[in-house]
């Protein structure tokens, strides 16, 4: 099993080149983030990955999460050293606000330290995402009492956090939960219900755990217009800031999953356990919306790492593996030297490039949504991050699934063989597609609520930027002419799709559904061809020879072998729901 190699010069040419970096570092509050400073960090933040996480990941994959008689769980060999070791370097609290001890670098650095952790360990990896995300929902919805009470320790991981939404009957369905908190008149509520598939839900990697749960007060509406969100501490926090009681929140059992063994998966019994609502009663989607819509660029970007990590894997493989003689050779070769080795290998490379690219994307205008001075510059970011978003998410773990099985497919045998550590990235990121709202709900997320805004304007306003990169190809030289053509003859094919959505979305809802998945394809595929084809003209204004000719072949090989796929789609687009319906459920 390789040792990772975190990407540091391609992350900094893309910020710099592609995604506009230099323009967040120019934004109120980001003066001491400028481009230097951040990757000087993240060459540091990468060494720290590979040598302290990294060695972590085949012990999490072998030994997996425990759950102990007494109730515990017992985190893998080495996983609380390097937490501790985590939480003592600062990692997850570089891009959090320094009021509260953090960093207070953009959110697009706090990706790339996440895409890096991802990448040495995922299951690890998770604990502090999700911290992140509880951090992130009382920032925005909790008064100055649970703010000071919870985010001081938080931000520096000495206190880790959890979201705790689905039960057995209420997967997808969040609307169906039916955990009660009923007030208790001193201004806290008792929290009673069981909660199911809550990440890192009981460990000893900290010694708190603030979860962020979801339930109903008494004569709450039906649905989801009834539910509230609450603070439901793992034990009780004394006025001087000090732990007090254990809170009756108890672990029944951890599941016993095809991978991310290191992440303990919890199903947790609250008993009238005592909870603190953020925010208003009622109110709690819209809180838990904070945490999903993070979570969900996060998730994508899990499908990046994992494909990484596997890529570098195979890369080293294909180098040393000697079978059989390629054309021309007089001795046994190595099998990169085959042709259909090399197009396994660069498809991996370039689709992982045009998922970097697209994730560092969102994440820009995250940070343009939050920190532009001007209000209609942070409305119109906001705009793109809700359309990007599902798109990020489906799109990077499907792909992620794809790439990792490709990895397995250049090991050949030995890929299905546990020892070598394949197996491993296809089985981890295998849960990605499916947590923090399945891949199917991001393609209705897409044609049910984004294309919609402002009337459509907003998705042909995005459509429109990405067609000006035409002229520029145009201008660039005959060997840019095959992507040209290629990205125009697509983007052509996504808007006719979208054309099609919205002239028969609101008169036949199932019809525009039933296309949703292949639809948010298309924008997929699209995405990542715009921005490879400007990462290739950047790479020629480089001056760097190697770079210029690095950028291009990957965007060329993308726009000519890859993004064709996205016409294919069109059909399976716009052929309604018609099929899908005609045979009755036993018929299937």
């Amino acid at each position: 099993m390789s040792q990772y190699q975190p990407p540091v010069k391609d992350i900094a040419f893309l910020l710099e080149h592609v995604v506009g970096y230099p323009d967040i570092a120019a934004l109120p509050g980001f003066e001491h983030a400028d481009l230097d400073t951040v990757v000087g960090i993240l060459e540091e933040c990468g060494d720290f990955m590979a040598k302290v996480v990294a060695p972590t990941n085949r012990a999490g994959d072998e030994e997996g999460a425990r759950w102990q008689p007494d109730g515990s769980v017992v985190t893998p060999t080495g996983f609380k050293e390097a937490y501790q070791q985590y939480v003592d370097a600062g990692w997850g609290s570089v891009p959090l606000p320094e009021e509260f001890g953090g960093g207070g670098f953009p959110r697009t650095i706090g990706l790339i330290i996440q895409e890096m952790m991802m990448s040495a360990n995922m299951a690890f990896s998770l604990c502090p995402l999700l911290t992140q995300g509880a951090i992130e929902a009382l920032l925005h919805y909790g008064n100055d009492e649970l703010k000071q009470r919870y985010l001081p320790k938080m931000v520096t991981g000495e206190w880790a956090g959890t979201m705790n939404l689905t039960e057995p009957q209420a997967g997808s369905d969040v609307g169906a939960l039916t955990t009660k908190a009923v007030p208790r008149g001193d201004g806290t509520y008792a929290i009673s219900g069981q909660k199911i598939y809550i990440t890192f839900g009981d460990h000893d990697l900290s010694e708190q755990i603030v979860h962020l749960v979801l339930a109903r007060t008494p004569g709450a509406p039906e649905g989801t217009r009834g539910i509230s969100c609450f603070i439901v501490p793992k034990f009780l926090v004394n006025q001087d800031g000090s732990l007090g009681d254990r809170n009756p929140v108890h672990t029944v059992s951890i599941e016993h999953k095809m991978g991310i063994h290191g992440s303990p998966t919890c199903v947790l019994s609250y008993e009238e356990a005592t909870g603190y609502l953020i925010g208003e009663e009622n109110k709690g989607m819209r809180i838990m919306f904070v945490m999903m819509n993070s979570a969900r660029l996060s998730v994508g970007t899990q499908g990046l790492a994992v494909a990484e990590l596997a890529y570098q894997q195979s890369l080293e493989y294909a180098k040393e593996r000697r079978q059989g003689r390629a054309i021309g050779a007089t001795e046994d070769s190595p099998i990169i030297d085959f042709p259909d080795v090399r197009r396994m290998l660069m498809t991996q490379k370039a689709s992982i490039a045009a998922l970097r690219a697209l994730m560092l994307l969102n994440a820009s205008y995250v940070d343009h949504s939050l920190h532009e001075p001007d209000e209609d510059a942070r409305k119109r970011a906001d705009e793109i991050v809700g359309l990007l978003t599902p798109i990020c998410k489906s799109f990077g773990t499907d792909l992620g699934n794809e790439l990792t099985s490709l990895a397995l497919q250049i090991h050949g045998g030995m890929g299905y063989i546990e020892e070598t550590g394949v197996a491993q990235h296809v089985r981890d990121v295998r849960i990605a597609a499916i947590y923090e709202g399945t891949n199917g709900i991001q393609a209705a997320d897409l044609v049910g609520r984004k294309l919609g805004v402002r009337g459509g304007a907003s998705v042909r306003e995005f459509l429109a930027t990405m067609r000006e990169v035409d002229g520029q190809l145009a201008d660039a030289g005959e060997q840019f002419a095959s992507m040209r053509a290629e990205l125009k003859t697509q983007l052509d094919a996504l808007e006719q799709a979208t054309m099609w959505i919205f002239q028969n979305g609101m008169s036949d809802p199932n019809a525009a559904l039933a296309g949703s998945s292949p639809y948010l394809r298309m924008w997929g595929l699209c995405t990542g061809a715009w921005l490879l084809a400007r990462a290739a003209l950047a790479g020629q204004a480089t001056g760097d020879p190697e770079v210029a000719e690095t950028q291009l072949v990957l965007a060329r090989f993308f726009a000519e072998q890859i993004l064709p796929q996205c016409s294919g789609l069109l059909p399976a687009v716009t052929a309604g729901a018609r099929d899908l319906f005609a045979l009755d459920a036993s018929q299937l």
